[in-house]
């Protein structure tokens, strides 16, 4: 006989079986049992969480000639015949394959003649967001006013996709993520049962790598049982199947990133991809890891909130005072958008060694975070009696053997003689009052203009400057080539249009530019008033 997978061999027949929906299971049994049944019923969720289980159950339970407290017996004709995929009285549909308007025309033909066994005659159409419009219109008069004897039964993953003309003639009923410790329990019942000897620490990690999908962390377990056939499924078997990454080494990668220890955090990765591991759930893992530390900074009594040993806990406290809560919040800020980002990259792991240096080193980062982050590595260098020296400078000899500063950033020709001070006033331009109190407006909002836009907008909107480009019109300065051919896009530009006009009531157009090698971003803007009265200044008067 072949193998059957897991989750098929111990999909649940009764309503007792199912686990984690409560809230569905009992409203269901009470309508068989007094016998108010509906005629549509849309089950929404994510995968895994049990919709196509709960409608076959209930398809047994409305044909079931003796049900038990709401459930099917599962010994009469029609469960059996139900339960082995025989019996016309219950049609499966995939809406993803059969989505046409012919499809829904044939179901429309089939409900006007009633069921020669059984009560009723259910129809169970899975994925029914991935209907096309005309059958989703050629199901509503159907929906609406179906035969006594008929009963529809929808599932989707994604019910904002669904007609509100659909989902007003349907009872809408929302499946919830499992909890890691029903699903730990349910596993641990089938383990039991199959003989297969499991630690605990390993269901913990299996459940909770289902993430919050029963079917997902059967499918898991039944990988790493079969990996390991034979032998205890242990801790670190599962960690080897799922390329998953041990709390030790996220210490280690943690306990780097506060010492800026660039060089130690590169070569742990290396480590990692060597082994094989998941990169994409690393970085997940690490962000969940990140959390935890914030809810001990942050929370009172948040060792409730976690779910780990006392070890653990203890190991996570110790590392928890290494950091203060703005800077753990710029650690997951910076993996946050990685997780977003790394879903759809090829060199995954250049985007993670790229966020490692954003962490270990602050100063490439303009916002408040790093700032404050900067500020405090001074604090303690000048605790310490560290000199601290300006950021991009270093020491070079001289001709009698002492040591000079010198710029990083500015080429070696350019840096001025001993004695010479360079100083470069910024030019002055005028432009018209309003345009000035545009530009004003803009340029103190653009931080909470650009957090706005979201996370995958938001990066590319990093080292730019808006500058005046006409009456109600601005221009966005872009610095970087890539981040221009993001940020450009018309479709970008017209949500901060109406995010402006939304908040701050101005009509403002904006258009994007690349910033030209060598050019100057420290032009000064003034009305001509203040050009009056400062006119023994130095300024540059533009048409």
């Amino acid at each position: 006989m072949s193998y059957t997978a897991l989750y098929r061999k111990w999909r649940p027949h009764t309503f007792d079986d199912v686990k984690g929906q409560d809230h569905i299971v009992t409203t269901l049994q009470n309508q068989i049992r007094a016998q108010r049944i509906g005629h549509a019923y849309l089950f929404c969720g994510t995968r895994g969480t049990g919709k196509t289980t709960v409608a076959k159950i209930l398809a047994r339970s409305v044909n079931c000639e003796a049900p038990i407290d709401g459930s099917p017996c599962g010994e009469c004709p029609s469960c059996k015949q139900i339960a082995a995929g025989t019996s016309l009285n219950v049609v499966e549909i995939d809406a993803a394959s059969n989505n046409g308007v012919e499809n829904i025309r044939e179901i429309r033909d089939q409900v006007q003649y009633p069921p020669t066994e059984g009560k009723y005659r259910v129809y169970i159409i899975d994925e029914v967001h991935m209907l096309s419009t005309g059958a989703f219109n050629a199901l509503l008069k159907t929906l609406e006013e179906p035969p006594s004897y008929v009963i529809f039964i929808l599932a989707t993953t994604e019910v904002h996709k669904i007609p509100i003309t659909v989902l007003s003639r349907c009872q809408r009923y929302d499946f919830r993520r499992i909890t890691v410790d029903t699903i730990a329990d349910r596993l641990k019942e089938l383990t039991d049962a199959e003989g297969m000897p499991v630690e605990e620490r390993a269901l913990r990690y299996v459940a909770k790598a289902g993430d919050g999908s029963m079917r997902d962390a059967l499918s898991l377990l039944d990988q790493c049982a079969a990996f390991h056939f034979g032998e205890t499924l242990t801790y670190e078997h599962v960690l080897d199947v799922l390329g998953a990454v041990d709390n030790s080494v996220f210490r280690e990668l943690f306990l780097a990133v506060v010492e800026g220890r660039t060089k130690d955090c590169i070569l742990k990765l290396e480590e990692m991809v060597i082994q094989g591991r998941e990169l994409s759930q690393f970085v997940v893992d690490f962000i969940w890891f990140l959390r935890n530390l914030l809810l001990l900074k942050t929370a009172e009594d948040a060792e409730e909130l976690l779910d780990m040993s006392e070890d653990n806990l203890k190991l996570l406290r110790e590392d928890a005072k290494l950091a203060d809560e703005s800077t753990l919040m710029r650690y997951i800020r910076v993996f946050s958008e990685l997780s977003n980002q790394i879903r759809f990259a090829a060199q995954k792991r250049v985007l993670i060694e790229l966020a490692f240096i954003k962490l270990t080193k602050p100063q490439m980062e303009q916002d408040l975070e790093s700032v404050l982050e900067r500020l405090a590595a001074l604090e303690r260098q000048m605790e310490e009696g560290i000199p601290a020296a300006p950021a991009g400078y270093s020491e070079r000899p001289t001709e009698t053997g002492g040591m000079v500063p010198v710029s990083n950033t500015i080429p070696q020709a350019e840096i001025p003689v001993q004695g010479y001070q360079a100083s470069v006033e910024p030019r002055t331009v005028t432009i018209p009052k309003a345009q000035l109190e545009d530009l004003n407006m803009v340029r103190n909002e653009w931080g909470k203009i650009v957090r706005a836009m979201g996370m995958s907008v938001r990066p590319c909107y990093r080292e730019t400057v808006v500058e005046p480009a006409g009456e109600s019109c601005l221009c966005i300065v872009f610095s970087d080539p890539m981040n221009f051919h993001m940020g450009s896009r018309p479709s970008i530009l017209g949500d901060i249009e109406r995010y402006v006009e939304q908040m701050y009531g101005r009509s403002i157009y904006f258009k994007a530019r690349l910033r030209e090698g060598g050019e100057r971003m420290d032009t000064r803007y003034i009305t001509d008033e203040e050009l009056r009265e400062n006119i023994h200044m130095e300024i540059t008067i533009e048409d």
